[in-house]
C-alpha cells in the first residue's frame, strides 16, 4: 500500500463522521459532499505525520469549510425572502440495513428548519458541542471567539431549537396521521383536513426558482392549502424522510415533490414540503 492509499484509507474511516457534521452544519446533501471533498483536498496538501489527532483535525477542517460556506449562503439569502427547506434525506418506507444506517445519523427536518435560522457561528457551536460532544475550547478557534463567547453561542443556539416540533416516536402512528391527511385531501373534505391538524399548525412550501414558496399558518389555513395539492395526493409513495414518516406525490409516475410532515400527539405539527424540480432531481430517491 502507498503512502497516498494509507491516507485515502485513513480518511475514509471518518467519512461517514465529516458528513454527518457538514449535513447537519449546511442542510444540504450535495454542499455536505462538497465540504467533505474539501477537507480531503486540504488533507491531501498537509504533512499528515505532522497531525496528532486526524479526526479532530478533520472535524475543525470540515467545520471551517462549512462555516464559509454558511456565511456566503448567509449573504444569498438575506437577498431573497422565499420559504426554504433544507434538503431531505429520503429512504424507501421498509429501510434496507445501509438506509438505516444513514436514518439513524439524520435529524429531523424541523430541527434542520429552525437550524436556519442561526447565525453561521451559532449553528456551527451548537452542532458541533451539543451534536458531537466537541468542547467549546476546540470550537473558538473555528469561531474565533473566545471560549466563553462560544459557550454563550451554542446556548443562544439551545434556546431556539428547543422550539423545534419534535415527532411522535411511533412510526406506524405517524403513517396513519398521514394516511389521513392524504384521503382528506383526496376527498376534499375540508373538516377532515382540519381535525388532522394541529391549531397552530406551519407548512412550508419550497419551489425553489420554479414558483413563489408558501409559509402558511393555522389550521384552516393549512387545510385551504392542501386542497390545492388533492391531484399530487391521488398517487403517492411512502417514505422516511430524516427518520420521520412522509410521502414522495407521484402524479404521472414521476416525484413531484418530498412531503415531510410532524405529527406530534396524533396530529400533524409542521408540514414541510421540497417541490424544487433541481433539488429534487438532484436527491437520491427510492423507487425512481
Amino acid at each position: 500500500m502507498t503512502v497516498d492509499e494509507f491516507l485515502a484509507e485513513r480518511f475514509e474511516s471518518h467519512r461517514d463522521r465529516l458528513r454527518a457534521v457538514a449535513y447537519r452544519m449546511l442542510g444540504s446533501v450535495t454542499d455536505a459532499e462538497d465540504a467533505v471533498q474539501e477537507s480531503w483536498l486540504r488533507l491531501a496538501r498537509t504533512d499528515a505525520d505532522e497531525v496528532a489527532n486526524l479526526g479532530a483535525w478533520l472535524t475543525t477542517v470540515v467545520s471551517r469549510v462549512c462555516l464559509d460556506m454558511l456565511k456566503s449562503r448567509k449573504v444569498r439569502r438575506e437577498e431573497s425572502l422565499d420559504t426554504h427547506v433544507p434538503d431531505p434525506i429520503v429512504a424507501a418506507a421498509d429501510p434496507d440495513p445501509a438506509e438505516e444506517a444513514v436514518l439513524a445519523d439524520s435529524v429531523g427536518l424541523a430541527l434542520l428548519v429552525v437550524l436556519e435560522t442561526l447565525t453561521p457561528a451559532e449553528r456551527l457551536s451548537f452542532v458541533l458541542h451539543d451534536m458531537f460532544g466537541v468542547p467549546f475550547d476546540q470550537i473558538a478557534p473555528i469561531v474565533r471567539r473566545s471560549t466563553a463567547n462560544a459557550t454563550q453561542l451554542a446556548s443562544r443556539a439551545r434556546r431556539r431549537v428547543r422550539g423545534a416540533a419534535l415527532p411522535d416516536a411511533d412510526l406506524p402512528a405517524q403513517r396513519e396521521v398521514i394516511e389521513a391527511f392524504m384521503a382528506a385531501s383526496r376527498a376534499g373534505d375540508f373538516e377532515a383536513l382540519v381535525a388532522v391538524l394541529d391549531p397552530d399548525v406551519v407548512l412550508r412550501v419550497d419551489f425553489g426558482p420554479a414558483g413563489p414558496s408558501k409559509l402558511v399558518r393555522g389550521a384552516a389555513n393549512v387545510a385551504s392549502q392542501a386542497l390545492l395539492f388533492s391531484r399530487g395526493a391521488a398517487t403517492v409513495r411512502p417514505v422516511v424522510i430524516n427518520g420521520q414518516a412522509g410521502v414522495v406525490p407521484m402524479p404521472g409516475g414521476r416525484p413531484a415533490a418530498v412531503f415531510c410532515p410532524t405529527v406530534r400527539g396524533g396530529r400533524i405539527v409542521e408540514i414541510n414540503i421540497l417541490a424544487d424540480p433541481d433539488r429534487l432531481a438532484r436527491l437520491d430517491l427510492p423507487g425512481e
